[in-house]
């Protein structure tokens, strides 16, 4: 597509057009974007103060609007039916912008962690999507609209993100969410009718991210916290005004090298003459956050071992087990491996170090990790690290314990910002108390804030293994979070359908944190016009980014089109409804089991029971008349069951419509 003067003028935000006016838009008003129907939209940007706007919608609708002292403006137009494509034009005196190929239909706020950010693309090698080549292959369909919000963290709420709005074609959702993606193709295929998807997401991020400090406040939770960004605010504009000062390094948008060969003036780290003498020590393995706070970039690690005799002059093999996310790992000054891709966080690192370059005595390691998002660094299990004989594994060297660190270049948003490394800068100076995605309502004001003003028609939701472990507190901050949303786009009670997180092994496949989290979120459906898709049979338990993206998509299609667009259809699995108890055994009633309950290969699996000393053991179960016959010959008088509650727990019980059934504990 040819980017004409009309397309950078629409997109380009607050970029001066040169005109008395100063007519800006922001990055959400543009060519390609897709409107709510049937509701009274926002169009809204800054000219100078004083100035008239006038906006005309080739739908025969118009308005006009005075900016502000601030410089703001905003007009309201009504919009029709699912239709188009349209035309909106805006106009001052002396500018007039034409906003080309608008459709008019159904727009979907996308957001969550990673499990909402992973592209249709995946995460190679590791982090695949089922029927993804399928889904590229197939997805020129020009009534769909994606809108990705670039990642941006901000201590105060801000009023514009950056992103355009693009048609879908195999090559614009690569990078866009999959289950967003395959949540809008279920609906335009239902509804026939223009479906636009709002990605704003990112990895590893908890819910009070996307919370504002205000509704957090009234939780009673992250008050300390939120007090101290609140007195930083200062400190945090004096902190990027110094960063500003320095060598910035622009990442593309995406693509397999974007990371790669990226130079931070740091070329001569790695050498063995190279003067580190100043640099403090971290214990490896280790997640660096755990020792300088927040941060995102690019960190040094360096370490002096000693090679006895009998591993001198051989081939060695370097193990340092996984790193997040990326590394260029040296020997002696030279490059013996890197992985320069996203989606390698979890693979293990193995080089090979040539037998020319080990010396007797004292030898250099050199690794030079880079962090895009969430934690970093050289973090698997200790006996990974190590340095072995090619030709006899048992001969090695640990390689775990202090190793010296500098961090060089700092990650904030597409750029990084490169320290002087002679200086010892990122020791040397005062950082303010240091925001990151994880840090409460950064991300409420940075990838929220800015979009409240455009109509949608609802949210689906993607988090919540961030918060694993504070079950207690997501059960307050959850649904003040959706609470939240609804009051500040001022749509009451908009339509929110999440996905209840996957098992996943977190501190062991028997252990029990994720299932209280998973209660916790199912707690959010005390809210009127709330959903959940569960998926307690489409988990990977030894990945936490399940390929199954498609399936996730589809059923909360599924809730939408049941309950916003009147299309009947079976959305929810069974969900315990009551217990009665007698002669040893605990039977079991369920909602939702139209057509009845089955058993996953003719076998109910991860159902426990427990008498009143409140111990849990394994359980036989069986359906007899749509009904669970729950029992254990070490259990006399049982007076609890449970289902599905370890970490690593797979579901066996469902309706015949194929759904899984909730998790659950008898009260």
């Amino acid at each position: 597509m040819k980017l004409t003067t009309v397309f950078l003028i629409s997109f380009l935000t607050l970029v001066s057009c040169q005109t008395s006016s100063n007519l800006k838009l922001p990055s959400l008003i543009g060519d390609n974007m897709l409107l709510q129907q049937k509701t009274n939209a926002k169009i809204w940007g800054k000219a100078y103060p004083g100035r008239k706007i006038s906006v005309s919608a080739s739908w025969n609708s118009s308005g006009q609007a005075i900016a502000g002292k601030d410089g703001k403006w905003e007009v309201i137009i009504p919009t029709p039916e699912a239709g188009g494509p349209f035309t909106i034009t805006i106009s001052v005196k002396d500018t007039s912008v034409l906003i080309k190929n608008v459709l008019i239909g159904e727009v979907w706020f996308c957001s969550g962690q990673s499990n909402m950010e992973m592209p249709l693309a995946g995460w190679p090698p590791v982090d695949t999507i089922m029927h993804s080549s399928t889904a590229i292959a197939s997805a020129s369909i020009p009534e769909i609209r994606l809108f990705n919000v670039q990642k941006k963290i901000s201590g105060d709420p801000i009023d514009e993100c950056t992103g355009k709005w693009e048609v879908s074609t195999p090559e614009t959702v690569k990078q866009f969410s999959a289950t967003a993606y395959f949540f809008g193709k279920k609906l335009n295929n239902e509804l026939r009718m223009p479906v636009g998807l709002i990605e704003s997401a990112w990895g590893g991020t908890p819910s009070e991210s996307w919370t504002s400090s205000e509704s957090l406040e009234k939780t009673g939770e992250f008050i300390s916290e939120i007090k101290a960004i609140k007195e930083s605010a200062p400190l945090q504009v004096e902190y990027q005004t110094w960063l500003n000062t320095h060598k910035q390094v622009e990442i593309k948008s995406a693509g397999n090298d974007q990371w790669k060969d990226l130079s931070f003036n740091d070329e001569n780290v790695p050498a063995s003459e190279f003067d580190d003498s100043k640099w403090p020590f971290m214990t490896l393995p280790a997640q660096f956050e755990t020792v300088i706070g927040e941060f995102d970039g690019v960190v040094w690690f360096r370490k002096m071992v000693e090679i006895p005799q009998n591993m001198t002059g051989k081939d060695l093999i370097i193990s340092l087990g996984p790193i997040d996310d990326m590394d260029r790992t040296y020997f002696n000054g030279k490059l013996i491996g890197s992985n320069e891709m996203a989606g390698f966080w979890q693979v293990d690192r193995n080089y090979e170090v040539p037998a020319s370059l080990v010396k007797s005595g004292n030898n250099e390691i050199s690794v030079r990790v880079l962090d895009t998002q969430g934690g970093g660094g050289i973090f698997g299990a200790p006996e990974k690290m190590k340095l072995s004989l090619k030709s006899d594994s048992k001969l090695f060297i640990p390689l775990k314990g202090d190793w010296k660190y500098q961090p060089v270049a700092e990650l904030k948003g597409s750029k990084f910002y490169v320290y002087d490394i002679s200086k010892n800068e990122f020791q040397a100076r005062k950082r303010p108390v240091n925001i990151g995605p994880g840090t409460p309502a950064v991300l409420f004001n940075g990838m929220v804030n800015p979009l409240l003003p455009y109509q949608i028609k609802g949210a689906i939701w993607y988090q919540g293994e961030a918060n694993v472990g504070r079950a207690d507190q997501y059960a307050k901050i959850f649904p003040a979070m959706i609470q939240n949303w609804r009051t500040a786009w001022g749509i009451k009670d908009f339509p929110f359908y999440f996905v209840q997180i996957a098992p996943y092994v977190y501190a062991g496949v028997d252990s029990t944190e994720s299932g209280f989290l998973r209660e916790a979120q199912e707690s959010a459906l005390k809210l009127a016009k709330t959903g959940m898709a569960v998926t307690l049979d489409i988990a990977t338990v030894k990945n936490i980014h399940p390929p199954y993206k498609k399936e996730v998509g589809e059923r909360l299609a599924l809730l939408a089109l049941n309950n916003d667009y009147g299309m009947k259809n079976p959305c929810v699995g069974p969900v315990y409804k009551s217990m009665s108890a007698a002669a040893g055994t605990i039977k079991l009633q369920f909602d939702n089991v139209e057509g009845g309950l089955i058993a996953k290969s003719d076998k109910l699996q991860e159902f426990e029971i427990a008498g009143k000393d409140g111990r849990y053991v394994k359980a036989d179960a069986k359906i007899v008349n749509n009904e669970v016959l729950v029992s254990s010959p070490s259990v006399r008088e049982p007076v609890s069951v449970r289902y599905c509650w370890r970490n690593g727990a797979e579901a066996s019980l469902f309706n015949k419509s194929g759904l899984p059934a909730w998790q659950f504990r008898t009260k």
